[in-house]
């Protein structure tokens, strides 16, 4: 294979914040976030206000050897973002475990235990995201973390959780590294990779529509780096080069001066690994000024946030999904978490994030019912890794297995089109 050529990285600057916040929630087991765009317990759902002190409701994590699990109950850990340009992610995959979690709750729980979940802001910010795993898994003494939102923080997070010994299930990202269940034994992974879904891109771009000359614009961290090197290798295996490449900072929009860079190498194709607000800017900005390649969105984007971003300029967008289309009720867990969306959550509105919460939330009870009552943190890990094993979350199947902590290999496409609505799609000729 030929050398690499590197193009130049063009980016802009902007500063960066981080804030976080406690939010405490029990909903039908669930405690109440205090989060105000959240959805109140329904009636009759069970849902009981925690106190300040959340060890005593919960029960101290000593009082049955696990920490976390009580006579009656198993505490949950999230931190993700709740706040700054990422929150919309955070939020909906917060509304899709607490579904999951409040529609087992309202049958009794998981061998007579129900499941809470205690939830953190890290605004997208890897110290943050330090800071919350550690008050999580030492201060409020959960028993695994579920549903994290990103690489940079779960690069962060994934050693404070492994030294402690905390199972890390289904965090939003497809980054390589949690891919490395030798080196990452307590992570469970449910979506398919970044590698994975580049992959899938430059082989349709040109088997579909005949495109040679592609660009990349990506998140200039771990998270961009990851998916910009998905489409390195993908071309790499093709013989091909990128045509232009840009780069912006984490939790802004500043992507003008890569926009323009990318814009004058004319590529037919750009591929965005980023964010919904610096990719909204970037399409909108492109279309603005005519320059209208085909855009692809990796699907850690967030596709409802998406497409309300762009409005009119989102016709023909398309955007990478790793789990079924969230109103496609033919798949009988969709229809689940449809029915527990509207339940529990009646303010979210269905996508692909919150599905993806719900799927989270249901691996993990589909794990925790295969321990048996006597659950522990090692029995959940290695309940998936010690022979090779099939959960099948009612129409949406995961595989894992010894060195395997990669639940799925699939890979969805989706597009927008004139009525501001994704459709999913088998070609990319067909929306063209």
């Amino acid at each position: 294979m030929r050398q690499r050529r590197h193009l130049p990285i063009k980016r802009g600057s902007a500063l960066r914040g981080a804030s976080a916040v406690l939010v405490v929630l029990l909903f039908g087991g669930c405690t109440q976030s205090s989060d105000p765009g959240d959805a109140p317990a329904p009636s009759g759902s069970g849902g009981i206000e925690l106190p300040p002190d959340v060890e005593d409701q919960v029960g101290t994590p000593q009082d049955q050897g696990v920490a976390g699990v009580t006579d009656d109950r198993i505490l949950f850990g999230q931190s993700a973002a709740f706040s700054g340009p990422a929150q919309e992610l955070g939020t909906n995959m917060r509304y899709g475990i607490r579904a999951a979690f409040a529609e087992v709750n309202e049958r009794g729980g998981v061998h007579g235990r129900l499941l809470d979940l205690v939830t953190l802001d890290d605004a997208y910010e890897p110290e943050a995201a330090i800071t919350n795993s550690q008050d999580l898994i030492y201060q409020n003494g959960v028993f695994a973390l579920i549903g994290a939102v990103g690489t940079p923080t779960s690069r962060s997070a994934t050693p404070v959780a492994k030294e402690a010994g905390v199972p890390y299930i289904a965090p939003f990202t497809g980054a390589g590294f949690l891919r490395d269940a030798v080196e990452l034994g307590n992570v469970v992974n449910l979506r398919a990779s970044y590698n994975q879904e580049t992959e899938e891109m430059v082989k349709r771009l040109i088997e579909d529509l005949g495109i040679t000359r592609i660009s990349v614009l990506f998140q200039d961290d771990s998270f961009g780096r990851a998916g910009y090197n998905g489409v390195l290798a993908a071309l790499d295996r093709r013989d091909m080069d990128l045509a232009a490449v840009g780069s912006y900072t984490r939790n802004t929009t500043a992507i003008k001066t890569a926009m323009l860079d990318i814009k004058l190498n004319n590529p037919e194709a750009v591929i965005i690994v980023g964010a919904y607000e610096p990719a909204a800017a970037m399409i909108s900005w492109s279309k603005f000024i005519n320059f209208n390649p085909v855009f692809i969105n990796i699907s850690f984007v967030g596709s409802n946030a998406l497409a309300q971003k762009l409005g009119a300029y989102g016709v023909g967008v398309f955007v990478t999904q790793v789990v079924p289309f969230p109103t496609d009720d033919s798949v009988p867990v969709v229809a689940e978490y449809l029915a527990a969306l509207e339940t529990y959550a009646p303010r979210a509105v269905p996508g692909f994030v919150s599905l993806e919460g719900y799927l989270a939330g249901r691996l993990a009870i589909a794990v925790l019912e295969r321990c048996g009552p006597d659950v522990s943190r090692q029995c959940f890990t290695e309940a998936l890794q010690s022979q090779e094993t099939e959960i099948d979350l009612n129409g949406f199947a995961l595989r894992y297995g010894e060195n395997d902590n990669q639940g799925s290999d699939s890979v969805f496409w989706t597009v927008l089109r004139a009525d501001g609505r994704y459709h999913p799609i088998d070609s990319l000729a067909e929306a063209r």
